[in-house]
């Protein structure tokens, strides 16, 4: 069993950063793909980005060049720089992906959520 729980949300600025964290517990996690989602209101949860347990990462268009995913130990990182008034969304961070990345359906494990919000 792994538990997930993100932190490092907040209110930023148009062009400002922020690093989100995600703390596993279960020692299963440092075996697993790790990704990160989001949730706008009244959308679906897309994906953001992912890494696999060998250090393949996967972005989503929109974030190449600005979000960079990483993990060590127990613990993954989302560092998103370059920030948009369009990246506002609650971000959740998941792991265990049994398929595509980009299906919520294939992943095991998820957190609660961390708010992102991004002022113009």
């Amino acid at each position: 069993q792994v538990q997930l729980v993100e932190s490092g949300g907040g209110l930023v600025q148009a062009g400002g950063s922020l690093r989100l964290s995600c703390k596993a517990s279960g020692h299963a996690f440092r075996s697993y793909s790790v990704g990160w989602f989001r949730q706008a209101p009244e959308q679906e949860r897309a994906f953001v980005a992912a890494l696999n347990w060998g250090g393949g990462s996967t972005y989503v268009d929109s974030v190449k060049g600005r979000f960079t995913i990483s993990r060590e130990r127990n613990m993954a990182y989302l560092q998103m720089n370059d920030l948009k008034p369009e990246d506002t969304a609650v971000y959740f961070c998941a792991a265990q992906s049994t398929g595509s990345y980009y299906s919520t359906m294939n992943w095991g494990y998820w957190g609660q959520g961390t708010q992102v919000t991004v002022s113009s």
